[in-house]
């Protein structure tokens, strides 16, 4: 499952000078609809939830000088390959993405990247293994703002005594997303 991570230059602009053209879609899941934009670059969001208007506003929010397009055939098989992750976690999944955060943002997104299917870690393990023990405060706060969901798998952080706490999505997402997996590593 890899995938190239790029950035951009914040440089603010105004609203169709430059302004990123996405194509969007929104598909259903197991686990409820799913909004995929992409880019130029790649895939900058899959967002969760289950009023596709609140999925376009949470778009519009973060990504304020966006134009939005329809999807095309591309970002349609893009969007059944997620949800096909969602059932078979362990496909590979390799696709560029637009992720847009700060460098230590860009860094949890990364290490997330690679915990593997059905396991989980802790906001602490993984601010200990970026090498900034004290951080898992600033984890927990780059996974809450991770754009793409279930690419960036911020779901297999779990707080220290195994609670499901704090996910974006919900709490149930995250469990129905954990359970899935855990189902998928035992068929195996």
């Amino acid at each position: 499952m890899t995938a190239t991570l790029s950035t951009r230059d914040r440089t603010p602009r105004t609203r169709g000078e430059n302004a990123d053209l996405m194509h969007v879609t929104i598909v259903g899941s197991p686990i409820g609809l799913v909004l995929v934009a992409r880019s130029a670059l790649g895939l900058a969001a899959v967002l969760l939830g289950d009023d596709g208007d609140e999925l376009r506003q949470e778009l519009r929010r973060r990504f304020p000088l966006g134009m939005f397009a329809g999807a095309d055939p591309a970002l349609d098989r893009v969007a059944a390959k997620i949800v096909a992750l969602i059932d078979e976690p362990g496909r590979a999944f390799d696709a560029a993405l637009d992720t847009r955060g700060t460098p230590f943002q860009q860094e949890v997104w990364r290490a997330l990247r690679a915990i593997p299917a059905g396991t989980t870690t802790t906001y602490s393990d993984l601010a200990a293994q970026l090498g900034r023990p004290r951080s898992a405060r600033a984890v927990g706060a780059a996974c809450a703002v991770n754009p793409i969901a279930i690419i960036i798998p911020c779901h297999r952080v779990v707080a220290r005594d195994g609670d499901l706490t704090g996910y974006r999505w919900g709490v149930e997402r995250k469990r129905a997303l954990l359970q899935h997996e855990a189902s998928a590593r035992r068929d195996r």
